[in-house]
């Protein structure tokens, strides 16, 4: 009776100890990849750019606040969970005084993503179209449809306009 109360008690040990695999972090961000009109790689250099994203109560959240440099090639913006369409604001500052102001809409698919139900809530995206200004923007290109936790690979080409 001792062995079976002690091998009951085992198994309900065992399956007390049970292994969440819930992301750290599970925001998911859309990767914007700057490129000159060819389509190679471009970067900031001595230029600033801001990107920033209106609320619903009619303030701005900056998302990149001054990104510059030389190895300045790309940034990440997070995507919203629920909202069919992302508006993304981009101001370009340059060394001579210049400023560019441009808006991208992104639209999307929501898809709800189920890790586990000790998880938090979680969408993964699919980009459907996007549509822009062109103060400084030449072309936009969808370039990886599917936004997960992934960001290794950029989902937006963002081919910018000769500068100088």
């Amino acid at each position: 009776m001792r062995k079976i109360v002690l091998g009951i008690l085992t198994v309900f040990v065992m399956a007390g100890c049970v292994s969440l695999d819930c992301p750290v972090n599970n925001t998911v961000f859309c990767v914007y990849n700057l490129q000159k009109t060819n389509g190679s790689t471009d970067t900031l250099g001595v230029d600033t750019l801001s990107v920033w994203t209106p609320r619903v109560d009619g303030k701005d959240t900056t998302l990149v606040n001054r990104l510059c440099g030389s190895k300045a090639t790309q940034f990440k913006v997070q995507v919203s969970h629920t909202q069919p369409m992302d508006l993304v604001c981009l101001g370009l500052r340059d060394t001579l005084g210049g400023e560019w102001l441009d808006t991208i809409r992104v639209y999307k698919n929501n898809n709800p993503h189920f890790e586990s139900v000790d998880c938090k809530a979680t969408y993964f995206h699919t980009l459907t179209d996007i549509s822009f200004t062109r103060n400084i923007i030449d072309s936009v290109i969808i370039n990886k449809k599917e936004i997960d936790y992934d960001t290794s690979t950029a989902h937006i080409l963002l081919r910018l306009k000769k500068r100088y």
